[in-house]
């Protein structure tokens, strides 16, 4: 496994000789079965080692996340993870993000800020990790040609009025970690519509692990606890596999949920139906 701090300088050149480039036309970069050049911002995290899980057995896999400290957090659940680079960098940082996506196919987008106490007023972390640090991997991409992003927004399953959440219906909720998430979805609209940005927006709730009954704090799931929100963690991890290895995607923004109870709510559906060729492959 390699460790580059791509926001020291003198981990640019290590990391040049790691990645190539695929030389890939956009038809291959998406064909079922081509190994594609993915990067992971928020690779450390929680929802991000299992997205790792997932894309490692069938893609070239670079992990992004902000410390040693940070990417080691997770080995306790995870184990180690060895399938490719890592980089330790600061996603506020354009040109440690611009070195970092060179040579990739796809981008996948999972980082966010978390704050131990909870986002706060004076906090301006919020806004450069959620909102400059995603602007920096969209206005990169564009720059350096990449073809398809895919971003883990959120969302809640139900909306607390009752309407219907399909893709033109934003979330509701007023607190800044609601604002940040909404505002990060409407700058992946925004580079849509200005550039043609192919991009996946899924909006998960709350994140759980099925496969070991825990939720992310660790704390075991109750018999008879589930709720509409949840949506395990390695299912989302499948669901960014399919989102990159489909063709043709234009612009979509889609729920992730793992009860059935969902489909009444939000868009779920939908999202079965835009994946159901590519999950599972």
């Amino acid at each position: 496994m390699h460790q580059v701090p791509i926001a020291d300088p003198s981990g640019v050149a290590d990391f040049a000789n790691v990645v190539e480039h695929t030389g890939c036309t956009d038809a291959q970069v998406h064909k079922k079965g081509h190994t594609m050049k993915v990067i992971v911002f928020g690779a450390a995290g929680w929802l991000g080692r299992a997205i790792l899980s997932s894309l490692s057995p069938h893609h070239q896999v670079t992990a992004f996340d902000r410390s040693a400290e940070a990417w080691h957090r997770c080995d306790q659940i995870d184990g180690t993870w060895q399938d490719g680079p890592v980089i330790h960098g600061d996603i506020s940082n354009y040109d440690a993000v611009a070195q970092a996506i060179e040579g990739v196919d796809v981008v996948i987008h999972a980082a966010v800020y978390a704050a131990p106490g909870g986002y706060h007023e004076h906090d301006e972390k919020p806004f450069l990790v959620n909102l400059k640090g995603l602007w920096n991997v969209l206005h990169s991409v564009h720059q350096a040609g990449i073809k398809r992003v895919v971003h883990i927004g959120s969302c809640q399953v139900v909306h607390p009025t009752g309407v219907f959440f399909d893709r033109e219906v934003r979330r509701p909720d007023g607190h800044l970690y609601a604002i940040s998430k909404r505002l990060q979805e409407e700058m992946c609209r925004q580079f849509h519509d200005a550039f043609g940005l192919s991009q996946v927006v899924f909006r998960p709730c709350t994140i759980i692990d099925g496969r070991l009954g825990v939720d992310k704090a660790g704390s075991a799931l109750e018999p008879g606890t589930w709720h509409v929100n949840w949506v395990c963690r390695h299912d989302i991890g499948d669901a960014c596999k399919a989102a990159i290895e489909k063709p043709d995607l234009d612009f979509e923004i889609l729920h992730v949920a793992g009860s059935p109870e969902a489909d009444a709510h939000c868009n779920v559906a939908h999202t079965r139906e835009i994946l159901k060729h590519t999950l599972g492959a």
